[in-house]
């Protein structure tokens, strides 16, 4: 959610418990206007809060003129002081595929994983066990990836491909109609595409390239892997995500507010295909 319209923002999240006290939100808005003063970046995002045992981690992102180049991410245990995150790579992502449960809530926490390794001696191979350590920090990184990438979410019209290249924030969005809304095609993954590039010329004859140039949520697999209810008497539509438990995006048709928010453990639901 923009921080720019935080106060509103949380107010129509709420309905899915993602609030917060009121001397959080005050420090976010004071912080996050600082962040984006600071960083010199175009928007800044709440992006949510990842609940741990001993303390919580609000994240907060900045994006580039550019509305899909890559997004630094920041985090905070107190809604006031903000740490850059580093960039999430491949090898982080396996690396931390091994840890399970909560987090703790304390970035230079170390899990122990043993890991068998193969080891030679001379003409010899043998296993080895050896106690990797792994930092929170990087398993904080990985995590936020992993939801990015599989549930950021942005309703179409928001953005607009121009014809050199760059996204830009479409200043003409005035929201998506009652009957669209309604529609999981009206949304898109909030990344650069993967399946789209897939599509044959006549899959895409219909597509709008200014509009229709990231991957919509209706072929997400496991189908029905989204939740999607209208509320307040239809003036608001939420989505929420049965992947990645915490997720939830709203969206008051025919108006600009939109957004999403992650409040969780930052555990995927790896039972969902048997679920449904």
């Amino acid at each position: 959610m923009d921080a720019e319209s935080l106060l509103l923002s949380l107010e129509l999240a709420s309905g899915s418990g993602q609030g917060l006290s009121p001397d959080r939100r005050a420090s976010l808005l004071t912080s996050l206007t600082l962040v984006k003063r600071d960083y010199r970046y175009d928007r800044v995002l709440f992006w949510g809060r990842i609940l741990g045992l001993v303390a919580d981690y609000y994240i907060a992102q900045g994006l580039s003129e550019d509305q899909l180049a890559p997004r630094k991410t920041l985090y905070s245990l107190n809604c006031m002081e903000w740490s850059l995150l580093p960039p999430a790579t491949e090898e982080m992502v396996v690396q931390t595929s091994v840890l399970k449960g909560r987090f703790m809530g304390d970035p230079s926490h170390e899990y122990e994983h043993t890991e068998l390794q193969k080891m030679s001696e001379g003409e010899k191979v043998f296993e080895e066990e050896v106690v990797v350590q792994i930092k929170e920090e990087t398993r904080l990184v990985s995590v936020i990836d992993q939801i990015d990438k599989a549930v950021a979410v942005i309703p179409r019209g928001a953005l607009f491909k121009t014809p050199f290249g760059p996204i830009h924030v479409n200043r003409t969005f005035e929201g998506l109609s009652l009957s669209e809304a309604k529609k999981l095609s009206s949304y898109f993954h909030f990344k650069e595409p993967v399946e789209l590039k897939n599509k044959t010329l006549l899959e895409k004859a219909d597509l709008d390239p200014s509009l229709d140039f990231m991957d919509p949520l209706e072929h997400d697999i496991p189908k029905g892997s989204w939740s999607i209810q209208m509320e307040r008497g239809n003036a608001l539509v939420v989505l929420r995500s049965l992947l990645w438990p915490g997720l939830t995006f709203f969206h008051a048709p025919r108006t600009k507010n939109y957004g999403y928010i992650y409040v969780g453990t930052g555990e995927k639901n790896i039972d969902l295909p048997f679920m449904l």
